[in-house]
């Protein structure tokens, strides 16, 4: 007889689910013993912050949900950072853990790994978090989870199954529907909108996550309107090094005033968010005047006001958008002339460090064309987050804007690679970041990927550090001693480069790297 853990197992591989990371542990044996026969195949990660972050790492690059399986208790409080940060990210992750008995749950009698109250301290973050309590209530749990995937703003979901219940019988019929497609927008609000962008003379494009999958209907919306395309983090790469496009952040005043010059904008999959468009939070961005906004979720439609506003996901919406415009309007070159001063503009505003650090990001793009780049909070990830034109949609996402957990890029590189084993996936960490996860080199090593690990080493935390001088604070606590990487790289059983920081020399300790000889680790040592 099938168990509810193996069934649950049994559901995902229904699901096409390829991959699952975790950790196993006495309370999740049944889930294991579903593992032990089924094709999904298991990514054991050192600790639950970065099986979290891996199942991240694997949505953004795969387009699925990323599913990590953790314990009771301390495994389910170590993965609420990575459900933060895929909350915040509208990364799509499901969390399938176990819980304490039925009968012993709130009661506070000391058992192994008992929280007071372990679904409410994961409903807080999870966008769903479901509790099952019998082999009738697992299909109505999982399905309703799945279907959220597929209708709502992705996010992280939870499954909790006590440990009484995870190896009961399943005497149910595992189906795993097929969900439809989100309804239509009403033909009126697409009428409005069309009128609104086949009259603007300046209209403008931005573009959020949510569009990152859909840069063909993009493109071809922004060469029917002549429309710049201003990319927020998630969005980079969309139209690379096309005319229109500008990939900078709106924080900068080159990009405001491009917006200030605009009398449309068509916002697309964008929470509109303080980290894209006020990182220096000094209230400059102008009014969005006369915008049309496009979103998946109607309560992120809800939160800001819109001349029009159309649910629904980017590729659909656009698609539909330029079939209204087509015969309705002629792009003017003014969108080419704007987006190449604003590209202009934006560069310079960036100080030189800056600048030089968005170079040595051009020589890692050039080096792999097609490559991911996943980072960390460092300093040439908040400088590419400024400005910086990658190569692919999708190919280039951090963790330093929304929730900004330090220790994502390790094991978001390693979940990033199991996606696209055919292209290649360059970690960008500063010292201190990677002093968070580095125990998960290890599970590069087993898994055999050949992830290019960037350590940036300037020996602390030197943007924390800045913002206690910027304020006359005494910089306290922003100097830990980083460890010989060196001896770290050779003891993960890895090759190892250091150089200096500059381009040329960044560019031949890259060409060192062989795909066929699993990961390896370049610190770039710039330390004061």
């Amino acid at each position: 007889m099938t168990s509810i853990g193996e069934a649950i197992v049994q559901y995902l591989e229904a699901r096409e689910v390829p991959v699952v990371f975790g950790l196993p542990g006495v309370h999740t044996v049944e889930l294991y013993r579903g593992l032990a026969t089924s094709r999904i195949r298991h990514v054991i990660a050192r600790h639950e912050q970065g099986a979290g972050f891996m199942a991240d790492g694997f949505a953004r690059v795969s387009g699925k949900p990323g599913v990590a399986l953790v314990i009771t208790g301390p495994g389910i409080t170590n993965i609420l950072t990575p459900m933060a940060q895929a909350r915040s990210e509208s990364v799509p992750m499901l969390v399938v853990s176990s819980v304490n008995e039925r009968a012993d749950l709130g009661r506070g009698l000391g058992h192994l790994h008992e929280l007071p109250d372990q679904q409410g301290v994961c409903a807080l973050i999870a966008q769903r978090s479901e509790q099952v309590n019998s082999d009738a209530e697992l299909m109505p749990a999982l399905n309703s989870i799945y279907q959220d995937f597929g209708r709502k703003r992705p996010g992280p979901m939870h499954l909790e199954v006590p440990l009484d219940v995870m190896g009961a019988p399943f005497g149910q019929v595992l189906v795993a529907p097929v969900f439809e497609d989100l309804t239509a927008p009403a033909l009126e609000v697409l009428a409005k909108a069309v009128k609104i962008l086949s009259a603007a003379e300046k209209p403008i494009i931005l573009a959020g996550g949510g569009a990152r999958h859909a840069e063909e209907a993009m493109l071809a919306i922004a060469e029917e309107l002549g429309a710049p395309v201003v990319q927020t983090i998630n969005a980079r790469g969309l139209m690379h090094a096309h005319p229109l496009t500008v990939p900078a952040s709106a924080s900068l005043e080159s990009v405001r005033d491009l917006l200030r010059a605009s009398d449309a904008i068509l916002a697309v999959g964008t929470e509109l968010g303080s980290t894209d468009y006020d990182i220096y939070r000094n209230d400059g961005l102008p009014p969005l005047d006369n915008m049309i906004r496009i979103d998946v979720c109607p309560d992120q439609l809800a939160r800001h006001p819109a001349e029009v506003k159309i649910q629904g996901t980017a590729a659909n919406v656009l698609a539909l958008l330029s079939k209204g415009l087509i015969g309705g309007k002629a792009a003017s070159d003014w969108g080419v002339s704007q987006a190449e001063e604003t590209r202009t503009k934006a560069l310079a505003e960036l100080s030189k460090d800056y600048r030089h650090q968005v170079d040595m990001l051009n020589v890692i793009r050039d080096s792999f064309p097609n490559s991911i780049i996943v980072g960390d909070s460092t300093q040439p990830i908040y400088a590419g987050n400024l400005y910086y034109d990658h190569d692919c949609a999708g190919g280039w996402f951090n963790s330093s804007a929304g929730y900004g957990a330090l220790g994502y890029g390790i094991p978001a590189a390693i979940g990033a690679a199991i996606a696209a084993s055919d292209r290649q996936v360059v970690c960008i960490t500063g010292d201190g970041g990677a002093q968070f996860t580095l125990p998960e080199l290890m599970t590069a090593v087993d898994e055999k990927l050949p992830v290019i690990f960037i350590v940036w080493n300037n020996a602390g935390y030197l943007e924390i550090e800045t913002s206690m001088e910027e304020a006359n604070v005494t910089a306290v606590g922003c100097d830990p001693t980083p460890p010989d990487f060196s001896f770290t790289a050779k003891a993960c059983f890895m090759p190892f480069h250091r150089c200096e920081n500059d381009t040329q020399a960044l560019s031949q300790a890259l060409k060192m790297h062989s795909r066929s000889g699993g990961p390896m680790m370049i610190e770039v040592d710039v330390r004061r």
